[in-house]
């Protein structure tokens, strides 16, 4: 499909073509977190050499990605918002609570994808259904009925995989709209000595966020153009049956999306169709210095979500174990 535009006719043929409902059964909330297998998760724990954890997620505080410092505000997301209930000056000034005892308590109030965090089932409906054809109106005001994040809170852990595609490109960062083609995956594992199995969680890195970081400006980073996989990525994730993919972008895929005809269209093939969750907005730059170091790029990987009973998302501190 490359050099033309996606129409919702490819959209409508990638979807019934990679279509995995019914494959682990008619009640299944999880999807490709299936392919990843107890043994698949000792293996895993085997590659850590040097007890190096490594954290893969932005802090969550006011300077995130997020609200009226994005060029591209969305759909009412904002950074963090914390607030402390009890204050060490509170205590000094002798202010006690019920109990007698000086302390101090906070709270924070945030959309659940606005930092580093996965995509759920939940998040994504194809036209009117969602993973594993549940219909989409089983998330409401109350939250998801079906295919909550909380169904996966045993579930995000295994082989860890990072294609720094960046690096293997000889570039500090992808320009934005750069779509990374399925080849270019391949070849990135290859120079980097690494292969990608059923289960992995697979990391791409762009170096868009570092550019951002580096820039101290996020721009158009959350909704605005973005390098990313391009749509056949959806076939490659389907080939390569990996459990889940991340990356440092704000959503994964090439941004602007190679149609005018739907929003995310990659979006609307692999969660709703596949089943698979993706991790945004993960902070890559020491697991990619680390990787390029030791010329080791897999490791075990542990990202679990917040067990938010009905959410379409969670916020993560991802880490890459080495």
């Amino acid at each position: 499909m490359s050099g033309r535009k996606i129409t919702r006719e490819d959209l409508r043929q990638a979807a019934e073509k990679y279509k995995n409902w019914g494959k682990w059964g008619p009640d299944d909330e999880i999807g490709t977190l299936n392919y990843t297998t107890p043994e698949d998760i000792v293996a895993a724990c085997r590659l850590v050499k040097k007890g190096k954890v490594i954290s893969l997620a932005l802090n969550f505080d006011h300077n995130g990605p997020q609200g009226a410092k994005s060029k591209y505000p969305t759909m009412g997301r904002t950074n963090p918002i914390h607030t402390m209930l009890r204050t060490g000056t509170d205590a000094y000034a002798g202010v006690l609570d019920h109990r007698g005892i000086r302390a101090a308590d906070d709270m924070v109030t945030m959309p659940l994808q606005c930092g580093t965090q996965w995509d759920g089932l939940g998040h994504v409906f194809y036209e009117n259904y969602m993973w594993n054809g549940y219909d989409c109106r089983n998330v409401t005001s109350a939250g998801a009925l079906k295919c909550g994040i909380e169904k996966t809170k045993n579930k995000m852990v295994g082989r860890g995989v990072l294609l720094d595609v960046a690096r293997f490109k000889g570039v500090e960062y992808l320009e934005d709209g750069y779509g990374i083609s399925n080849e270019e995956l391949d070849q990135c594992a290859r120079a980097q000595n690494v292969e990608i199995r059923r289960g992995d969680f697979v990391i791409i890195r762009t170096g868009q966020m570092e550019r951002c970081l580096k820039e101290k400006n996020w721009g158009g980073y959350a909704g605005g153009d973005a390098p990313g996989v391009k749509f056949e990525n959806c076939y490659w994730c389907h080939e390569k049956q990996i459990a889940a993919i991340c990356s440092d972008t704000w959503g994964v895929e090439v941004r602007p999306n190679e149609t005018t005809e739907a929003n995310q269209p990659w979006h609307w093939v692999v969660i709703p169709a596949m089943g698979l969750c993706m991790g945004e907005i993960f902070y890559l730059k020491e697991l990619a210095e680390d990787c390029a170091n030791d010329k080791v790029y897999e490791f075990f990987f542990c990202g679990p979500p917040l067990i938010i009973t009905g959410g379409t998302g969670s916020p993560i501190n991802p880490q890459a174990i080495k």
